[in-house]
């Protein structure tokens, strides 16, 4: 499994999609302001898709790990200055080993943040408390530059009325695409979400949604240093360069991704370049439409083109 929200470990690449409904919460630390739940392969999902409304803290253990155990009270505890603004997600990993293995967490504890479902790498390991801190500070600090403000309820609270009415239900056309990502099944989710397009175009979260399962479907399991090599060996191979361009919106690296691919299109032509140009389309997609580099990008594209 991995994540069906678009670009992977990319803190910037946001949009405007409506979040489907969290998962209930689970116990914290006891406090009534501690924002804890705890996520499994079965809600990871509505984990992730809640990410599009307040900031999400993917904290993954396991219980023969009291190093890790010992560390998700210190996350936990950090959460209570932000009120909110962050929720701790625990994975135990020894019951949901998909979550781990899309993450490609070498061991535990491994941190990730979730910033409206794009992945942003934290810890390997324990920290300070003071460094949680300072860490968390800075996630929230960059989530609001991008509208990111949402509060969590607090473990074991109740939402309030204007909560649960404000809040949008499970869209049910989403159920198949969503029951194949879950299985892990790429190529029968990117169909459902085609066939959803053709039955709403235009329909943005749709677009999304599609675009962020096609890359992480292209970049799974790719060795990130084997491809850059690959592309600096050999400058002119069109699908080399695709590739590291999608692996760099997924790490984060939007500039470098979007430059990469313009520079390609300018020294391709005909049925190369189109191709290329669609793939930046997508990638404009994954990263979102009023991001301020896509509209950048956009600008370079066009001089590129004509």
């Amino acid at each position: 499994m991995t994540f069906s929200r678009p670009g992977a470990f990319d803190l910037s690449a946001l949009s405007n999609s409506a979040p489907s409904s969290p998962p209930g919460g689970g116990a914290g630390s006891g406090s009534g302001g501690v924002y804890v739940i705890d996520a499994t392969e079965q809600n990871f999902q509505a984990v992730v898709e809640s990410s599009m409304q307040h900031l999400v803290v993917l904290s993954l253990w396991s219980p023969r790990s009291p190093q890790s155990q010992e560390f998700n009270e210190v996350l936990a505890s950090a959460t209570t200055r932000h009120q909110g603004a962050i929720q701790v997600a625990r994975v135990d990993i020894d019951a949901s080993p998909g979550v781990a293995q899309a993450l490609g967490a070498q061991g535990v504890p491994f941190v990730v943040g979730l910033v409206k479902g794009q992945p942003v790498p934290l810890f390997q390991g324990t920290v300070e408390a003071a460094e949680v801190d300072r860490y968390f500070d800075e996630l929230v600090r960059l989530a609001a530059q991008h509208g990111l403000t949402g509060r969590a309820q607090p473990s074991g609270g109740e939402p309030s009325a204007e909560t649960e009415e404000d809040e949008p239900a499970d869209d049910p056309r989403f159920a198949a695409a969503d029951e194949a990502f879950a299985a892990g099944d790429f190529d029968r989710a990117i169909a459902e979400y085609e066939k959803l397009a053709a039955q709403f175009p235009g329909e943005s979260e749709i677009g999304e949604r599609l675009a962020g399962i096609k890359l992480m479907s292209r970049t799974q399991g790719v060795d990130l240093q084997a491809a850059r090599q690959a592309a600096a060996d050999r400058p002119e191979d069109i699908e080399a360069q695709l590739l590291v361009a999608d692996l760099d919106v997924s790490g984060g690296h939007v500039d470098d991704a979007f430059e990469r691919l313009i520079d390609l299109v300018r020294r391709t032509s005909g049925d190369d370049r189109e191709r290329i140009r669609q793939r930046l389309l997508e990638l404009f997609t994954v990263v979102g439409v009023t991001d301020p580099r896509v509209a950048t990008a956009r600008r370079s594209l066009a001089t590129a083109l004509f």
